[in-house]
Parts: C-alpha cells; sequence; structure tokens
C-alpha cells in the first residue's frame, strides 16, 4: 500500500536535513552565538556601514 513508503521516506527526510542542520549549530557554536550579518539591500549596507563607523 501507498503508507508502506512513509517510513523510508522519512529516514531520507531526516538524512537530508541533517547536513543543513549541522551547519546552522556549527556556526553558532564557530561564532559564539551570533549570527552573521549580511545585507541583502542598500539600505540594510547603509545601517552596517553606520554600525562600523559608530
Amino acid at each position: 500500500m501507498w503508507y508502506e513508503i512513509l517510513p523510508g521516506m522519512a529516514i531520507m527526510g531526516v538524512c537530508l536535513s541533517i547536513p543543513g542542520l549541522s551547519t546552522i549549530f556549527m556556526h553558532r557554536w564557530c561564532n559564539g552565538g551570533k549570527e552573521k550579518r549580511i545585507a541583502r539591500y542598500p539600505y540594510q549596507w547603509t545601517l552596517m556601514e553606520r554600525d562600523r563607523r559608530v
């Protein structure tokens, strides 16, 4: 039946999510719990530059 595939799909989903989640936790551990600041828009870039000057 169709429900017999669910355990296999669950295992595959967990295995595929492990690298992404472990990367998040490794970055938090390496950076002391701080998130890396990124500027996606010019306004965010100007705010980061302002913080650097202050």
